[in-house]
């Protein structure tokens, strides 16, 4: 089902104002330090768009029809809500057509949220009020998406405000499910591929690096769950009487799990990991510090596979990770020799390995080592498919060089996420570069109590993605010919 909103008269192309660069990002810096940023989105995290909660459904389609759509429509954007039989609430499509000849840049976000945790946050504070205290923003929401959308709504609206249009062609891409998986996520891509077709994916989400140092990545490591378990028979039986003559499923799934991976992690299936690193990711990774924070866990250098940097571990390798591992009953133990055991277990891995063979490698791996009574349970098998942009591509190398020359920093660069996230729709169902500037960081507390982002990432952030949306429109320097189109 369609359902049709209003299409602004403004969709034609405006006359262009003679303005420069360095005002609209005078203008960017105005709406932060005046408030208006802060007042937009306190409006926004008061919704309370908990995906996971069926009582919000009706929250989910107002966050869109108040707060979205009138946003985008009063930029020159035409709207409209599309429904989906698997999504939880119509996505979001926005448009603003600036001509034929012009590049198209398409955005993605997500309006719901995890849940609020309301009696766990911190006295004074409320997921559902924007709170400013000690330079950070607190709030559900801040950091996961509703804060990066909004930023980069407002610098897109700066953008035509001050030059009096784009200078490219802009769609939006809004959804309301990510928090439970994005369901219908996939296919709505596919069945509106051409209304969605594009040059480029400008998106953000995620931390960045480090929050003093702006990031750039270019996709994600696909992940894909799953459960190993021994059911060697109906009961337990007494470890004195039976001791040294039934099997334990317990010893046995260890062995199965070290044969996997070795006392350091390293990973002992060859198809699960890449043939090699591509010499333009090893150049991004180059020098890059991986650091959680002060609040983080300390990098343990001989922990991974051997010979790469902590970056190259986890940028440009895969992990394998037993998430929980259970036989007996751990709260309360007994003198019996458990009758079973499961260990659920995770793969993160870059592109390279074959998404479909990473549980067929698995099978084939278990049998080879005597293994074969281990039974391998998937529900979903691949969640999210690896992804990642060439370094080298000209739009990334446009994205960096723009946002070092906003910021004054370095720009970390990372070939994909650490995480997961579900960018092959964009990538290999829409088959676009894509390019992600995370607006939060790692200590943001994000789906936890007392989610917030530093207020100076924020502003940096606006700034970034004025001199970004500028600088694709090609701003006084003229349009450049580097480019070609792809769209339709």
């Amino acid at each position: 089902m369609l359902r049709r909103l209003a299409n602004p008269a403004g969709r034609s192309r405006t006359t262009i104002r003679i303005m420069t660069r360095s005002q609209a990002l005078d203008r960017a810096a105005e709406l932060f330090d005046g408030g208006t940023l802060f007042e937009t989105l306190a409006r926004r995290v008061a919704v309370p768009t908990e995906s996971q909660n069926l009582d919000r459904a009706g929250d989910l389609v107002a966050y869109l029809t108040t707060e979205i759509v009138p946003a985008f429509e009063a930029m020159g954007f035409g709207c409209r809500l599309v429904d989906h039989p698997e999504a939880l609430a119509p996505f979001l499509l926005a448009e603003r057509f600036e001509g034929a000849d012009r590049p198209t840049v398409l955005g993605y976000g997500h309006g719901d949220v995890v849940g609020g945790q309301d009696d766990r946050w911190s006295d004074g504070l409320d997921p559902w009020c924007l709170t400013e205290r000690n330079g950070r923003w607190f709030g559900r929401g801040v950091a996961d998406n509703k804060g990066q959308h909004t930023i980069n709504m407002a610098a897109l609206g700066t953008v035509i405000e001050t030059r009096g249009e784009l200078g490219f062609n802009a769609k939006y891409l809004i959804e309301m499910g990510e928090e439970t998986g994005s369901p219908g996520f996939h296919a709505f891509c596919r069945d509106h591929a051409d209304e969605l077709a594009a040059d480029i994916l400008v998106a953000s989400d995620g931390p960045r690096l480090r929050a003093e140092q702006p990031t750039v990545f270019l996709g994600a490591r696909g992940a894909i769950n799953f459960d190993l378990v021994i059911d060697a028979r109906a009961g337990a039986h007494h470890s004195g009487n039976w001791g040294g003559l039934i099997s334990n499923p317990a010893l046995q799934l260890a062995h199965a799990l070290s044969s996997i991976a070795s006392e350091r992690g390293e990973i002992r299936i060859a198809e699960w990991v890449p043939d090699e690193i591509p010499a333009s990711v090893r150049r991004a990774l180059e020098g890059l510090t991986v650091d959680g924070g002060e609040h983080g866990p300390v990098v343990e250098p001989a922990w991974g596979q051997p010979g790469l940097t902590p970056a190259e571990r986890v940028f440009a390798w895969s992990s394998f990770e037993i998430l929980a591992f259970e036989a007996g009953t751990p709260a309360k133990p007994v003198n019996a020799i458990p009758p079973r055991a499961r260990a659920h277990c995770q793969l993160r891995f870059v592109v390279g390995p074959d998404p479909d063979d990473i549980l067929p490698a698995l099978r084939r791996h278990l049998d080879r080592n005597g293994f074969g009574f281990v039974a391998i349970e998937a529900n979903d098998a691949v969640k999210f498919r690896a992804t990642r942009t060439d370094p080298d591509d000209p739009w990334v190398q446009l994205a960096v060089e723009s946002i070092e020359t906003t910021t004054g920093k370095s720009v970390a660069l990372l070939p994909n996420l650490g995480g997961s996230l579900p960018n092959d729709a964009f990538a290999d169902i829409l088959g676009l570069e894509t390019i992600w500037v995370p607006h939060s960081y790692p200590g943001c507390s994000q789906h936890a109590p007392n989610e917030h982002v530093p207020s100076a990432v924020l502003r940096e952030a606006l700034l970034a993605m004025t001199g970004l949306y500028w600088d694709l429109g090609m701003g006084e320097g003229g349009r450049s010919t580097r480019f070609v189109r792809r769209s339709g």
